[in-house]
């Protein structure tokens, strides 16, 4: 009894999801060339063995692919790199100096290392320049230093380039960095795009804000994982997704404009996911009547003054995950199951014991529980490694759903909406609006009337049945005279 709300895929998913995704032909030439002129690893390779690298250049910075034995594509870059905002024509060669060919090596004869073939290219011209001026009456003592020094510096100068290139560029190379920020500068290929050859101020502050906002992303990443910085990462990424549909708002309007059609002589908008869109009305939070029972799949807030009591089965946890297509015109990005699939045996365990207890204890029968208000419960995430691998339980959770293992609520929230649930009850999301060069700001209420929502759709679809949490379900944590974590 899986329920799915359509939302329309972003039309951005085609950009680098595949090497030279708008050019196949190059990705073609440059498996051809690695073949004849450089090693391909393959089963007979390795660990030290070097990946073949073939670098896709942006006007933001670049992607660097790796070429499998196997002659298929790669679906995630090796190395994402990201030019600082703005940069200026020294600044770019930078990056072009960075994705050079690497530099061949020789060995050298029985002794430990290696040389470029460059340095031992210029050690030989200049044995031979050096032995020429001697011989034409050039002073020893000026002609050996110069034939010793020509080497050194073809040797080591291009290491000093690099360090001071490396200022100018931030690099994601782990690999869920690199996935993350392949969504991101999938995003910003589509702004750049959008703005390229235009003369909208609109489209080109876009493009430029989402440089800042891939940036930014790009250093959270050089220095932690992306289970630390979620957070801001989300937030980034929501508001990238936003200047996206404002961009496309902008030149659909501009295409009518250009056609001679206005709003009234096109098609009804189909109606809109859950959640608030902006820059329409923000909605408030209805507040339950006091002394009302409360029917069940109503949204109540979490209450965290409220002291822990027993435990309370009848929960939902909430919680967002990276977008799949189980349609050509759907996206589902957020889900909602009962709290008892957390105890599923295919599900992480103990971690999913222990956040089921986490979610149960204190609540409401019929709560909506976001992932984020756990995370905000738990000191802003810090006593999560205390309670289990959340990123493993969710991961762990869509996987059941998608297998019809058990029942669950299948969202296609808009990236407003979602990013509201992604964040904790008291945090807010800023919202570009291209039009008015300004930020929207949404907080607490329109993240308690997203939930008032999904509440009310979850309602309508627990009237007969509750969600199925699986079969062959663990026992919850026993509880003690303490708190169970």
């Amino acid at each position: 009894m899986t329920h799915t709300v359509p939302s329309t895929p972003p039309a951005e998913a085609a950009h680098h999801d595949r090497p030279f995704a708008q050019d196949p032909g190059r990705w073609t030439q440059a498996h051809s060339r690695a073949l004849r002129t450089g090693h391909v690893p393959d089963h007979t390779c390795s660990t030290a063995c070097e990946p073949v690298l073939v670098h896709e250049r942006t006007l933001w910075g670049w992607l660097a692919w790796t070429i499998p034995g196997d002659g298929s594509r790669p679906e995630t870059p090796h190395q994402i790199g990201v030019l600082t905002p703005g940069a200026t024509r020294a600044q770019r060669w930078a990056g072009r100096w960075l994705t050079r060919r690497p530099a061949r090596r020789i060995a050298l004869f029985r002794l430990p290392g290696s040389v470029r073939l460059s340095t031992a290219a210029v050690a030989l011209l200049s044995l031979l320049t050096g032995l020429f001026a001697i011989g034409h009456g050039t002073p020893t003592d000026t002609a050996l230093p110069a034939m010793a020094l020509a080497p050194l510096l073809t040797e080591h100068v291009p290491q000093r380039l690099d360090a001071r290139a490396r200022e100018h560029v931030r690099t994601g190379q782990d690999p869920a960095a690199c996935r993350y920020l392949q969504r991101l500068a999938s995003l910003q290929t589509s702004l750049v795009q959008a703005a390229a050859g235009s003369d909208r101020y609109e489209l080109r502050r876009s493009a430029e804000i989402g440089h800042n906002l891939l940036w930014e992303a790009a250093g959270l990443l050089q220095t932690h994982d992306t289970r630390a910085v979620s957070d801001a990462l989300i937030l980034r990424e929501r508001l990238m997704v936003q200047l996206g549909h404002q961009v496309t708002q902008i030149n659909t309007a501009a295409e009518n404009a250009e056609n001679g059609t206005t709003d009234e002589d096109q098609t009804r908008e189909p109606e809109r996911p859950l959640g608030p869109y902006p820059p329409h009305g923000q909605p408030t939070a209805p507040s339950p009547t006091p002394g009302t029972p409360l029917p069940k799949g109503t949204v109540l807030m979490p209450q965290p003054e409220t002291s822990p009591a027993d435990r309370t089965p009848d929960v939902y946890l909430l919680f967002a995950h990276e977008a799949y297509y189980p349609a050509a015109a759907q996206e589902i990005n957020t889900t909602v199951v009962a709290a008892a699939s957390l105890l599923h045996p295919q599900v992480r365990q103990p971690d999913g014991a222990r956040i089921h207890d986490l979610l149960t204890r204190g609540r409401r029968p019929g709560e909506i529980i976001p992932l984020a208000t756990l995370t905000h419960e738990l000191g802003g995430g810090a006593d999560w490694p205390e309670v289990g691998d959340w990123e493993r339980v969710t991961t762990d959770l869509v996987q059941l759903v998608r297998a019809g293992r058990c029942d669950a609520l299948s969202l296609g929230l808009p990236e407003i909406a979602r990013a509201l649930v992604c964040t904790g009850p008291h945090s807010h999301v800023r919202a570009y609006d291209a039009a008015a060069d300004d930020f929207i700001v949404y907080g607490s209420a329109e993240r308690a009337a997203v939930l008032t929502e999904v509440g009310t759709f979850l309602a309508s679809l627990v009237t007969e049945q509750d969600l199925w949490p699986g079969d062959g379900l663990l026992a919850p944590l026993a509880r003690t005279g303490q708190e169970t974590r």
